[in-house]
Parts: structure tokens; C-alpha cells; sequence
């Protein structure tokens, strides 16, 4: 970063940067979205397109946001571009906004898919929201306490996660394969049936499946450490979301051959739904892979957490305490303790659908800013040096599906809480007015501060944290 002292070594190379995206791309979602995307989109053929279309959408944003991490080559992703294109209120309110709804919405929404899947064996039916809400928080709650505690055991719980999620999906795949070899086609007749043109059921469509998508713009918070990021960068991004999306067709089309779609919408927890017709008896390990696989996701959530607090308390957008860690064991503790509260807060209220559609609609909305600055940056300063550039028709494409995105629910289907959430992201030009701007208590700030440092043990940490 500019001004930053330190110097990130460029270690991430294709390989790595591929494994990168792909790896936090392949979530949770795969496991528990498809059955919300066919019964909003309304019939299996559409439900199979959308799932093309989003893959197809995410691999246009990434190869825009590719070139801009070597028009600005400077690591923090949305925070960093929407700071140096649209101003620092701008930026500020992106971070107010991931920081307290983004990433604690994220987080609920694996924790609800995590405790689906463990909850799924011991009902017949529905389990109660209860129960589900809270197993939701007990795995947000050790996985926090797992963060702050230990690095390397967070480290290695992402690696086995990983791997079951990938044999997982193998054995989805493979299963279907022998199904549709056995004949199995029934369900893919008339497969354009009841399919729902509407433009809120579209947007929606789009939101959950891109929920599954989440994490195409992954390497953009990391690019001052990808090795030759002008070739690196866009070949990451066409080869990961490629096999992503090759991955997440299989599973749906394996899905789809072994279950109705009557039977897939009304699944809660469909990997569940699959082994059990597929596997039998053994249709429980399906379960436990599911739920290994949120878990992972849920943890690769938090340990990621200190990345963002850090970069933005360092241009003085945070309080200085969320970019602290702990003393002796270097985890970021300030900043998974508030993200752990907030997340808390955002599962009382919420189910996985409209906290998957809420985080969606943000998202979109600060996506569409910042491919803004990349149009900006291309007309307006032609002169600056582009290793990487696409034609300008690409972020004209995807900045006006970003647009439609955010008002389609809104026109189509008019709900307050997208009002509510539209003012919480405005709020934050008012808070950064007099607290950042102007500074305001600056003394209660530092006093506060000095107070969690000795309170949490916490001290600076360093960029690399």
C-alpha cells in the first residue's frame, strides 16, 4: 500500500492463485442454494441456465476487477479501488458497511447452512428454527473462540474442509453420472415448465446463485503478494471460475437426475436429500460432509477477518483496535469478537434466504460502484499504464447487470427491509462526517482503545497478520 513501509513478497503464483479462488468460491452454498434457485426461477432447465449465467457473470467481474488490480496494484480489494476512483466517503462507507452487515452476514448465512446439515439426520421433516438458530450460533461461537486462539489449527481445519468438499462433489457427480447412464432423464422433460420470467424472481434467482459464487474477486485482496499479476490475475480467474462452474452444473444436473424437482425445492438440506436415495443407509456421510464443508467455509469467514479491519483502521476508517492482535498468540482478536457480536445479533432475526438476498443486494450495490471507477479510470486516464485491460464493453455489461441486481427486487417486489438496508449503507457518509473526518472524541476514542488493549492483550499487528 502507498505510504506503507512494508513490502508484501510476491509468493502467490498460478497455482496458488487459482487454488485461491476456487477454494473459497466452492462454499456452503453448493450444498443448500440450489434448491432456493429452482423453486424462485420455477423449473429445472432455468435453474440450470441461471447456474451458467452466474458463473458466466462472476468470470466477467473478475476479469474487470483483473485489470484493476494492475491499473492499481495495491492489495484491499473494493476498499482500495472505490478510495482511489470515488473518495474516501465512498470508501468509507463500502468498509462501514462490510465490516458491520457484509461479513457478519456472510458468516450467518454459512453458520444457518452448517447447522441445516448437521440438524437434517435427526428429522423427518423441517427441522424447528430453534434448534437449527442454535446449533447456527454454537458453531459461529466455537469457531470464533477457534480463531482467536490458534492460527494453526485454523489453518488445518480449512485443509481438511477443503478436501471433504471436493470429494463431496465427486461423489455427487459420479452418482449422477451412473444414474443418467441407467437412464434416469425423467425429470429433465419438459424441463422449461413453469419456468417464472419475472423480473424480481430473476434478480432473486441471481442472488442465490451467486451466493454459491461468492468469492470471484478473492485474489483482488491480495495482489500486491501474486507473482507477475498482469498475466496471473486474469488466467486465475478464466481457469478457476471455469472449473467452478463445470463443478457446480455437475452437482445441480447430478441433483436434478436423482430427485424430483418437487422433491428438491422442498429439501432443507438437498446433499442430505441425494444421499439418502443414492447412498442408502450410508446417505448420512453426505450429511457429515455437508456440514465439515459450511464448517470450513464458516471458519475460512473468520480467519480471513482481520485482513479487511487492518487495512481499513490503517487509513484511519476503524477504530485502531480492530486492526489489534493478541500478544502471544498473533490472532486477530479484537476484530473476530466484534464480527462474532454482530453476527450473532444478524442470526436472531434472520432465515438463509433473505440474509443470502440482504448480503447480495450490498454486495451488488458496492460492485457496481467500483466497476464505476474501472469506467471512470478508462475514460477519463487512458494514459495510465494497463499490463491487463478488457474492452470497455465488459464493465459496461456487468455494471448493468450490477445495476439490475439492485433494483430488480425493489421494483418488482417492494420490501422495507431493502430500504432499511439502502439508509444503514447511506448512514455511513453521516457517521464519517464527524468521526473521521473531523475526528470527534478523539480522546474517548484513545482512552477506549488503550482500555481493550490491556483489557483483550492486544497490540498493532503487523501487515501480514
Amino acid at each position: 500500500m502507498k505510504g506503507d513501509q512494508l513490502n508484501l513478497n510476491r509468493e502467490v503464483g498460478l497455482l496458488g492463485a487459482v487454488s485461491f479462488i476456487a477454494g473459497t468460491m466452492m462454499g456452503a452454498g453448493i450444498f443448500i442454494s440450489p434448491q432456493y434457485v429452482l423453486s424462485t426461477i420455477g423449473s429445472p432447465g432455468a435453474s440450470l441456465i441461471m447456474w451458467v449465467c452466474c458463473g458466466l457473470l462472476s468470470m466477467l467481474g473478475g476479469l474487470c476487477y483483473a485489470e484493476l488490480g494492475t491499473v492499481i496494484p495495491e492489495s484491499g480489494g473494493e476498499f482500495t479501488y472505490i478510495l482511489r476512483t470515488a473518495g474516501r466517503v465512498f470508501a468509507f462507507m463500502f468498509v462501514f458497511t462490510f465490516i458491520i452487515v457484509m461479513r457478519p452476514a456472510s458468516a450467518t448465512g454459512i453458520a444457518l447452512s452448517f447447522a441445516e446439515y448437521v440438524v437434517a439426520p435427526f428429522y423427518g421433516c423441517s427441522p424447528p428454527q430453534l434448534v437449527v438458530k442454535c446449533v447456527a450460533a454454537g458453531g459461529i461461537l466455537v469457531l470464533a473462540i477457534v480463531n482467536s486462539l490458534s492460527v494453526r489449527l485454523a489453518t488445518a481445519i480449512q485443509v481438511v474442509s477443503m478436501v471433504v468438499k471436493l470429494l463431496a462433489m465427486a461423489v455427487i457427480i459420479l452418482g449422477g453420472v451412473v444414474m443418467l447412464f441407467q437412464g434416469h432423464t425423467e425429470n429433465f422433460e419438459n424441463s422449461f415448465e413453469g419456468t417464472n420470467v419475472g423480473v424480481n424472481s430473476i434478480g432473486i434467482a441471481f442472488y442465490q446463485g451467486l451466493w454459491s459464487y461468492d468469492g470471484w474477486n478473492t485474489l483482488n485482496y491480495v495482489t500486491e503478494e501474486v507473482k507477475h499479476p498482469e498475466v496471473n490475475l486474469p488466467r486465475a480467474v478464466i481457469i478457476a471460475i471455469s472449473l467452478v462452474t463445470g463443478l457446480y452444473l455437475m452437482v445441480n444436473v447430478s441433483y436434478l437426475t436423482v430427485m424430483t424437482p418437487v422433491e428438491l425445492m422442498n429439501s432443507n438440506a438437498v446433499a442430505v436429500t441425494w444421499g439418502n436415495k443414492v447412498l442408502g443407509s450410508w446417505g448420512w456421510i453426505m450429511s457429515v460432509a455437508s456440514a465439515l464443508s459450511a464448517f470450513g467455509s464458516l471458519n475460512g469467514t473468520f480467519f480471513s477477518g482481520g485482513r479487511m479491519c487492518f487495512v481499513a483502521a490503517r487509513e484511519g476508517h476503524m477504530p485502531h483496535i480492530l486492526a489489534m492482535a493478541h500478544v502471544r498468540r498473533l490472532t486477530p482478536s479484537p476484530a473476530l469478537i466484534f464480527t462474532t457480536f454482530i453476527s450473532l445479533l444478524v442470526l436472531i432475526p434472520g432465515d438463509f434466504q433473505s440474509i443470502v438476498n440482504f448480503f447480495s443486494f450490498t454486495a451488488w450495490f458496492f460492485y457496481a460502484i467500483t466497476l464505476g471507477g474501472l469506467l471512470y479510470l478508462k475514460i477519463k486516464k487512458p494514459e495510465l499504464h494497463r499490463p491487463y485491460k478488457v474492452p470497455i464493453i465488459i464493465p459496461i455489461l456487468v455494471l448493468i447487470a450490477a445495476v439490475f441486481l439492485v433494483l430488480a427486487p425493489i421494483i418488482d417486489d417492494p420490501q422495507i427491509e431493502y430500504l432499511y438496508v439502502t439508509l444503514f449503507i447511506l448512514s455511513g457518509a453521516i457517521v464519517y462526517v464527524p468521526f473521521i473526518h473531523y475526528k470527534l472524541c478523539p480522546d474517548l476514542l484513545t482512552k477506549l482503545t488503550v482500555f481493550l488493549q490491556l483489557f483483550l492483550e492486544v497490540a498493532p499487528a503487523e501487515k501480514n497478520l
